[in-house]
């Protein structure tokens, strides 16, 4: 045991320094053929990160990389494809800053009220596929593809000028939201703010490792997904779990968005962010569902998002960060099961040249 112990924990190093080194190594090669130099690149980026607000910049993003992960995370801990965050975040920030700019509320509350519409809107527009799935057997994967499509065309009515949009010289938003319903955040001064939903990103975190982790219903969560048919047989309805799952995905999902709306736009505009949910799901596969794993998977896409501006200055191009983001994607998944074949082939050896001693003595005779 002791050693199948050892060799796990292993395994859960191994992994991730086998597709680092993969990636690193794929991206100093195209440098190579491009005819640039792989040191120059890194130690560009690496020094990128004490210039002006990259650091701050870096921080506030890998947040929103966080927050989409995990919403990913949370449907792959029951092995389904939550691939529609990107539309339950687009819909609940749209809505919520709608709402938002409408409301005149204390501060605190005006907040409040804006991050709970977030999150229902969400978990509503998650819950669509959620119940296809549940009473349907409708693929997830289909639904929210379509579901997606469908918040962008909503989304394009519910900021027209002539229903909840207003004209922002030659841009198009939602009504700003007033002082009361921001999240103030911390001032560096000339290094940047870091975003006051930076802390609220760590607390989910927190909350999906406590609740996965610690509590009996992340266990039937986990066991659900992993068989169906054994946890039903433990008396986990199957049905609800799926049901609960994406809600929580969808709810989670909807906070994307609120970072950067909270904290820096203040409204929701035609040029409002995306791509957020789509990024969510390689960092989810970078991380490999841990919370601690998506948290470095975050900062590692945030940085060679930042940080490659500057390869512009030093003549190399910085399309060479989306080739690293991409490969360190691949090069996980290739590591990990690199990694679990060996450890199998470790095992089987093990139980095989165990079997002949475990034998009694007297068993020839």
């Amino acid at each position: 045991m002791a050693t199948a112990l050892t060799g796990g924990v292993k395994g859960r190093f191994l992994a991730p320094a086998l597709a680092l080194l993969f990636a690193a190594l794929l991206c100093g090669i195209a440098l190579l053929i491009s005819g640039d130099s792989p040191w120059l690149a890194l130690s560009t980026m690496v020094g990128q990160v004490t210039q002006g607000t990259t650091a701050v910049d870096i921080l506030n993003s890998a947040a929103v990389y966080y927050v989409s992960g995990l919403a990913v995370a949370l449907g792959f801990q029951m092995k389904l494809f939550n691939i529609g965050v990107e539309g339950q975040f687009r819909l609940a920030a749209c809505v919520a800053a709608i709402v938002g700019g409408a409301l005149v509320l204390p501060p605190v509350l005006h907040t409040l009220v804006i991050i709970l519409v977030a999150v229902l809107v969400g978990a509503a527009w998650a819950g669509i596929a959620a119940v296809l799935r549940a009473y349907r057997g409708v693929s997830e994967v289909i639904s929210t593809i379509m579901l997606n499509a469908i918040a962008t065309g909503l989304i394009a009515y519910l900021i027209r000028p002539d229903t909840f949009g207003v004209l922002q010289g030659n841009n198009i938003s939602t009504q700003p939201i007033t002082p009361s319903g921001r999240f103030p955040g911390i001032s560096f001064g000339e290094s940047g703010t870091v975003l006051g939903m930076v802390f609220v990103a760590a607390a989910l975190g927190f909350g999906y490792w406590f609740l996965l982790g610690r509590t009996r219903f992340g266990f039937e969560l986990r066991a659900s997904g992993e068989s169906p048919t054994a946890a039903a047989a433990g008396g986990v309805n199957a049905r609800r779990m799926t049901l609960v799952a994406l809600l929580l995905s969808g709810a989670m999902a909807g906070l994307v968005g609120l970072p950067e709306l909270l904290g820096r736009d203040f409204a929701y505009t035609l040029n409002a962010p995306q791509g957020y949910g789509f990024t969510g799901i390689a960092i989810a596969l970078l991380g490999r569902n841990h919370p601690v794993g998506v948290a470095l998977g975050s900062l590692l896409w945030a940085f060679l998002d930042k940080a490659a501006l500057a390869l512009d200055n030093v003549g190399v191009p910085r399309e060479i960060a989306v080739i690293m983001q991409g490969v360190s994607v691949i090069a996980v998944v290739i590591a990990y099961e690199i990694v679990r074949r060996y450890e199998l082939t470790a095992q089987r050896r093990r139980v095989t040249g165990a079997s002949p001693a475990a034998a009694p003595a007297g068993a020839a005779s």
